[in-house]
């Protein structure tokens, strides 16, 4: 009689310890991968306003109908499409593009925009997209072959370019020249060239590529030498990093199935987009 009593009480105490213990948790699911449409979701946005240089060909220009297009004009499209957000494209004063940032004429620079550190100082900056140079661009019967025979020539550089920072970086060429002239628009520069008021222009090379490539590329020259390497990115004010972020998702999704290839390979022949 005692054995069983022994018993009945220990098979009582391991039901209530069983009884008692918790259930193993539940592993936890791993996070879904943030999207550029689960960004978007998150920007308080009808539609964004992009400023742009409608001059500034093969980026954003103006066709033979007056019709914006380029490749970053198709870029805009292909984001606005991932994001579900209607673009506004609003040509802008290319030497006011951060006031009109920071007075919230616009929500995005976005046209051949280059990544330099004083930008960012006062601009947020997505990943870079596309890389450049900052080269000189010569009539073809020009005896201007390198940046040494700048010295006493009229140079000319579209106004508040990355092309007149690059030039300011180096003090002891830009020093040597007759004169530098800034004008509005690269186009401006270049028609001065060819009517001989000036000797050369600095501008990026992708516009001067595809430039002499409709104008006649056996009337130029593009030196050698070059004023140095850069990146293009998209700008937007310092605070807005949940646009920045969208946009950089959504450039990363161009990539992976192949779209921004297809837009790089229409306008440059070769995909050079985030290379």
């Amino acid at each position: 009689m005692k054995k069983l009593l022994a018993f009945c009480i220990m098979a009582a105490m391991a039901l209530s310890f069983v009884g008692c213990s918790k259930p193993a948790a539940e592993p936890e699911a791993e996070p879904a991968e943030n999207t550029a449409q689960e960004t978007s979701d998150t920007l308080d946005y009808e539609e964004i306003v992009v400023g742009l240089d409608d001059t500034f060909a093969p980026m954003g220009f103006r066709d033979e109908n007056g019709e914006l297009t380029g490749l970053d004009v198709d870029l805009m499209e292909a984001v606005s499409d991932e994001l579900g957000i209607p673009f506004q494209l609003q040509p802008i004063d290319w030497s006011m593009k951060e006031t009109e940032l920071n007075n919230k004429s616009i929500d995005l620079i976005w046209n051949g925009y280059t990544i330099t550190p004083a930008r960012q100082e006062v601009v947020l900056f997505s990943k870079p997209y596309l890389s450049n140079k900052q080269v000189v661009v010569t009539m073809a019967d020009s005896d201007i072959k390198t940046l040494a025979d700048l010295a006493g020539k009229q140079v000319g550089a579209q106004a508040e370019s990355s092309a007149v920072d690059a030039i300011d970086a180096k003090p002891e060429i830009k020093d040597t020249f007759g004169n530098f002239v800034t004008l509005e628009t690269n186009d401006m520069c270049l028609r001065d060239m060819e009517a001989g008021r000036i000797d050369a222009v600095v501008a990026d090379e992708v516009i001067l590529r595809y430039y002499i490539s409709q104008k006649g590329a056996e009337n130029y020259n593009i030196l050698e030498e070059d004023f140095g390497d850069e990146q293009y990115g998209i700008g937007a004010r310092k605070d807005d990093t949940a646009l920045i972020e969208a946009i950089d998702n959504a450039m990363e999704t161009l990539k992976e199935n192949g779209k921004a290839a297809e837009i790089s390979t229409k306008w440059f022949g070769s995909d050079i987009i985030g290379k």
